[in-house]
């Protein structure tokens, strides 16, 4: 029985192993040299810049994304009042009453407010917190609700409100309420709190509520790019559900405690990159099965160049983090998978093996280590600018200086006679070329090659700008993403 599709969620932080000594990436040359695609996960080092793992190019990186549920979860208080924060809870300590108080103010004697605040390990007074609901706020050391929750259990508290950055991302918690809000409900909330002799809050069921939440837009968590260790390759490539996903558990992996019983999970609800990789690798499935004679790349190349970069409403997709952005290439690679489209995406950018060889070569590993990797006898032969001039469905360039000249080849796989003309949006600060303008499809002519030129108008050493390539015939849209960083040979000279 043969392989077609491997998804791997696993991987390394920074700082990335070489291409010839990383596992994941050997093992995964080694699949896709055998024609089977090989989906990993971005990482969820988000979303600080370069965080990005698996990053050889013969991989697809996914990002995280969020979906239109959510689980609002009413908290009212002593005076009536209420506020809605998200949770994922339907056990006890609901629809009564409880004390409140404010980690900080219950801190123990061996730790201090900082840490009490947002009710880091061991922090708290067991004695004043036991039978209470505990407010923390998320800080810049400790923002895990995960650990505030597990402190908070151990020192008897009945409940956890969490104040953090704005986030869809909600954790799941079967022994007690942990009501996730953000700093401006959860500074309202401590303002009751100060104005009461008494206060105190009770939670609401949790609810879940389908079409009022605007999405996709990147996770918070997600890992962003460039890529440290080949920045011209754009990572991640694709953008695909990754919060909040409700799968199948198997029952033999972290028990859960219900009610002091140890019960085992069927169904849980989980955050992160390895929940998108596995909805792309499910669309490769299925693309390969449409396309049997698809390439990896040729796959790869259908996702991205079909991609989506607006929400459900048209909007420009953005990006979770501090503070919130409109997202770009480095977040979502291509942008958010759209199916439908990848299906039938028009034109390709296909690869092989040699491809990646001479990729390798290109990045300075020396032959024996290519050798060694490859299973192949490699001699490596200089070859200018090769790594810009990878046959990928974007354009990098980390470093712009004047003009520079690239190409692409792309394959017809719509309709046997199609002419595509080009429309550019160039990236702040260049000015870019298409030539030729337009490519002509025929029966005899499958396999266009064309040149973009990237001219710097700029004598500063800048920052990443961002704009697409569009090929157009009437039906097919598609887009290639180019990323330009201007920089300059005297930046460093002295003055």
């Amino acid at each position: 029985m043969g392989v077609d599709v491997l998804s791997v969620s696993l991987g390394s932080p920074p700082p990335l192993a070489t291409y010839v000594e990383d596992a994941v990436a050997i093992g995964s040359f080694y699949a896709v040299a055998k024609g089977i695609s090989v989906i990993c996960s971005a990482g969820n080092s988000g979303p600080y810049p370069q965080t990005i793992t698996n990053t050889a190019p013969w991989v697809l990186t996914v990002a995280a994304s969020t979906i239109d549920r959510a689980f609002p979860t009413v908290i009212t208080l002593g005076n009536n009042q209420t506020i809605v924060g998200q949770a994922l809870y339907t056990g006890k300590n609901v629809d009564t009453f409880h004390p409140i108080v404010y980690g900080e103010d219950i801190a123990a004697e061996d730790s201090d407010e900082d840490r009490a605040r947002s009710c880091d390990s061991g922090s708290l007074n067991a004695t004043s917190a036991r039978g209470k609901v505990i407010l923390c706020f998320g800080s810049r050391s400790q923002r895990s609700n995960i650990i505030a929750r597990r402190t908070v259990l151990d020192v008897k508290g009945v409940g956890l409100v969490f104040a953090q950055f704005p986030t869809k991302d909600v954790t799941l918690s079967l022994d007690i309420p942990c009501i996730q809000v953000d700093f401006a409900m959860g500074t309202y909330l401590l303002t009751y709190m100060e104005s009461s002799r008494n206060p105190v809050v009770k939670f609401s069921f949790t609810k879940t509520v389908i079409g009022k939440q605007i999405s996709p837009e990147v996770a918070f968590f997600s890992s962003r790019g460039p890529s440290s260790i080949s920045p011209t390759v754009l990572k991640p490539d694709i953008a695909a559900p990754g919060v909040n996903i409700l799968a199948s558990w198997s029952p033999a992996a972290s028990p859960a405690i219900i009610d002091n019983e140890v019960r085992p999970l069927d169904f849980k609800i989980e955050s992160g990159t390895s929940m998108s990789c596995p909805h792309i690798s499910g669309v490769v499935a299925l693309l390969k099965a449409a396309h049997p004679k698809w390439s990896p790349a040729a796959i790869k190349s259908a996702l991205i160049t079909t991609a989506s970069i607006e929400d459900e409403y048209g909007q420009k997709t953005v990006a979770e983090g501090a503070p919130y952005k409109q997202a770009d290439p480095f977040d979502y690679g291509g942008g958010h998978v759209d199916p439908d489209r990848a299906m039938y995406p028009g034109l390709v950018f296909d690869m092989g093996t040699s491809d990646y060889i001479h990729f390798l070569c290109a990045l300075g590993y020396n032959n024996s280590a290519i050798s060694l990797m490859t299973r192949t006898r490699t001699r490596c032969k200089k070859s200018a600018n090769f790594l810009v001039n990878l046959n990928l469905p974007s354009i990098t360039i980390p470093e712009l200086k004047q003009n520079l000249t690239v190409s692409r080849t792309v394959t017809n796989v719509g309709p046997i006679t199609s002419i595509y003309v080009a429309r550019v949006l160039a990236p702040a600060g260049t000015q870019v070329t298409v030539e030729p303008s337009v490519l002509s499809f025929d029966s005899t002519r499958k396999e266009i090659k064309f040149k973009v030129t990237f001219c710097s108008l700029l004598r500063i050493q800048g920052r990443y700008s961002f704009g697409n390539l569009f090929w157009e015939d009437g039906f097919h849209v598609v887009r290639i993403p180019l990323i330009v960083r201007t920089v300059i040979d005297d930046f460093y000279a002295e003055t």
